[in-house]
């Protein structure tokens, strides 16, 4: 017996030619969408019994909130994940919200057809390397991706910390110099160096890449532990 199912995936050609080839194998398929947005709406309007979600970021926070959704208003409909290949935090986040099943994109139609019969079924579908994959990178972690923020952060004194604060706050070089009661040329080779070690060419690249990489909160956390105040709480009380 067909499955009742509708496939959503943000690449239309891709929703629609794994929609064909589903077709053919006998079942009903009761919409192929690529909506960028909206796709909990359509999944909950249609109502199928399984539907195929693709996703390009897995791992990414707030990924799976179609999946919570349908979940909550069609506890009935069965969702199958698509995406590449996982992290463990990839399936277990699919999982967590509600997700039946995990396939890779490059399946071949065999496999997503089983997947869409156990999900339906109210079993878990997820390929057993899949799962090994996740297991092996749960028990020999990758290291962890370079925080920019921290490692900027560790470029810089603490005098050069509180000179970036200002800078972002908007101070010229006079009020630097004032507020911290130094000499303005002081101030101004500061500000100097601080470009040098960010590697911008300017106050206003110094600012935007601070605040990119939460550099300035970094900041703010550091001088509060340390008990020192100043602008945002950072290294003001150094001299």
């Amino acid at each position: 017996m067909g499955v009742r199912l509708m496939v959503v995936d943000d690449h239309r050609l891709l929703a629609e030619a794994l929609a064909s080839a589903l077709k053919l194998r006998g079942h009903r398929v009761l919409a192929a969408a690529a909506p960028s947005a909206g796709a909990a709406e359509l999944v909950v309007s249609r109502a199928p019994e399984v539907c195929l979600l693709g996703t390009s970021t897995p791992a990414e926070p707030g990924a799976f909130e179609p999946v919570v959704r349908i979940k909550r208003e069609r506890p009935q409909v069965a969702v199958v994940v698509l995406g590449p290949v996982p992290s463990p935090r990839g399936i277990a986040a699919a999982f967590a919200a509600g997700a039946s099943g995990y396939v890779r994109h490059d399946e071949r139609i065999d496999g997503v057809e089983r997947a869409m019969v156990k999900a339906r079924a109210g079993e878990a579908a997820v390929a057993p390397q899949l799962l090994q994959g996740a297991f092996t990178e749960l028990l020999n972690p990758a290291a962890q991706p370079d925080d920019e923020g921290a490692r900027l952060l560790q470029m810089l004194t603490p005098r050069e910390v509180e000179v970036l604060v200002r800078v972002a706050e908007g101070e010229d070089t006079r009020l630097i110099a004032a507020g911290m009661g130094i000499a303005p040329s002081t101030a101004r080779t500061h500000v100097q160096r601080v470009l040098m070690k960010l590697g911008v060419g300017s106050r206003l690249e110094a600012a935007a890449l601070a605040a990119r990489t939460g550099l300035l909160d970094r900041a703010g956390a550091a001088g509060a532990a340390g008990g020192v105040g100043g602008p945002s709480g950072a290294g003001r009380a150094v001299r």
